[in-house]
């Protein structure tokens, strides 16, 4: 094994790993050549681990997903700063997610983030999606790429590089891809006209990744999902869209992906395909030395052309050497004061039927329904915590999924629910408690169904600023 080889293997690698603090192992494997790492909500305090990486390679890449909304890991203790996709989308002005994503952006510069896996650049077409939903600007396609193009400008010029994912597009599934592989089953013409609108508005935005997902579109390649096809890498997305940015996979420990292949194979098949670097979520030592062992040995093999391998590695470099080129926007961004865009957004989101307002401390029940993998399940809805901030001696009561409706009794009442238009069961949780009580309050923090209740607020995400939001206009 050559130095320089190894060296490209350990480029194109961005893992994430396991507690509080950085394992000797990573530190070593800074020391030979690793690409980056990936930080999750287990790595708090976050900004300690990315000072932690650069201070064994200032070069490395920090990288987050930090959507806004349900998928927050900087924030998930209290609920996001910022409502997330849907909200912004359903406010539909540009400039506002501009703000929001540049909020975002000054919060990951602050921190010495290098790279932000966001914005969701899919299009929500099917209500029953289970994993994008709310993490969507919405369900169309014009709309979705004026806002993506605005996140990206926001993140970007606050000098952190924006990530548009998931190519080529997530929207239109009933599957979620942490558990079984999706399959797009669209037109190439509609492909062209509802999924990739987006992705262009990213690419002519100038973002500086774009992430693929583990989806299986036959219109593109019958045979392959995305992560490992050159059809739709290289043919589609270099081809067709004309990005040369950095390409990198969604987590490959995702059942989508991981049901057919070893960690080792699927980067080696992926960075064939086109991908520039693989993003593993959670690797051990062994896993992560196994999978630059898999990318040396096809080099010498013949599998993967070393000329591929190198490219990948420069367009890795590449975002560091943006990052390290934009300071003097993060000095800027960080010199500004905070800017209220998140709580701005939430309160214009907020979508209101019925008049019912609270005199009182309420019983709250969380009709819990169980957020995709993508999301941390300690990211709280945050309404019970908004409303006793507001009303002292507010009760919440969780209900598991599919657990009965406890007794609502005579007080104030607020049922929270999420995406009651996907789950029939919360639906009838929500007439029987209609029924019971026609007073009930219902908020719904994701897609909502029809409204209901004496007053029924939709907040269209899951954040501490939604819930705040909600709070404000039940006591007004």
């Amino acid at each position: 094994m050559t130095v320089d080889l190894s060296r490209l293997a350990m480029t194109v690698l961005q893992p994430g790993y396991a507690g509080a603090s950085l394992p000797d192992w990573m530190r070593g494997a800074l020391d030979q050549g690793l690409g980056g790492i990936v930080l999750f909500a287990r790595n708090h305090p976050l900004d300690l681990a990315a000072r932690r990486i650069r201070e064994r390679r200032p070069d490395a890449i920090v990288a987050v997903d930090e959507e806004g909304g349900t998928i927050t890991r900087f924030e998930v203790a209290a609920g996001s700063s910022v409502p997330g996709n849907r909200a912004l989308g359903v406010v539909d002005d540009v400039k506002l997610t501009e703000r929001v994503g540049r909020q975002l952006g000054r919060m990951l510069a602050r921190a010495g983030v290098t790279l932000n896996y966001a914005p969701t650049a899919d299009v929500n077409a099917n209500p029953a999606n289970p994993v994008i939903g709310v993490r969507s600007f919405g369900p169309d396609p014009a709309l979705v790429a004026r806002h993506t193009a605005g996140y990206v400008a926001g993140v970007q010029g606050a000098g952190v590089a924006a990530c548009a994912k998931h190519f080529p597009g997530h929207g239109d599934t009933t599957t979620d891809s942490h558990l079984a592989l999706p399959a797009v089953r669209a037109s190439r013409d509609l492909l062209a006209e509802r999924d990739l609108p987006p992705f262009r508005a990213a690419i002519e935005a100038g973002v500086r990744a774009v992430m693929c997902g583990h989806l299986l579109v036959p219109a593109l390649d019958p045979d392959l999902p995305a992560t490992l096809s050159r059809a739709v890498l290289t043919d589609l997305l270099r081809g067709e869209l004309g990005f040369d940015g950095m390409l990198v996979t969604d987590a490959i420990e995702m059942r989508a992906v991981a049901a057919l292949f070893d960690p080792g194979e699927i980067a080696v098949r992926a960075l064939a395909a086109g991908a520039d670097a693989v993003c593993a979520g959670l690797v051990t030592e062994d896993g992560l030395y196994a999978m630059r062992d898999a990318l040396v040995r096809a080099v010498r093999d013949g599998r993967l052309p070393e000329e591929r391998l190198a490219e990948a590695a420069a367009r890795v470099r590449a975002v560091s050497t943006w990052h390290a080129g934009q300071a003097a926007l993060r000095d800027r961004a960080l010199a500004e004061p905070d800017d209220p865009a998140g709580l701005e957004a939430a309160r214009a989101a907020l979508t209101v039927t019925g008049a019912g307002k609270l005199t009182g401390p309420p019983l709250v029940v969380e009709v819990n329904t169980r957020h995709s993998q993508a999301v941390d399940q300690d990211n709280p809805s945050g309404v019970t915590a908004a409303l006793s901030a507001v009303l002292p001696g507010t009760r919440r009561v969780p209900l598991e999924p599919g657990g009965a409706l406890p007794p609502l009794g005579t007080g104030p009442a607020v049922l929270v629910v999420h995406d009651a238009a996907r789950h029939s069961w919360v639906r009838e949780r929500l007439a029987q408690a209609v029924r019971e009580r026609p007073d009930v309050i219902v908020i719904d923090t994701g897609i909502p169904a029809e409204p209901t209740g004496a007053a029924h607020l939709a907040t269209h995400g899951v954040s501490r600023v939604s819930a705040q939001a909600a709070a404000e206009w039940l006591v007004s």
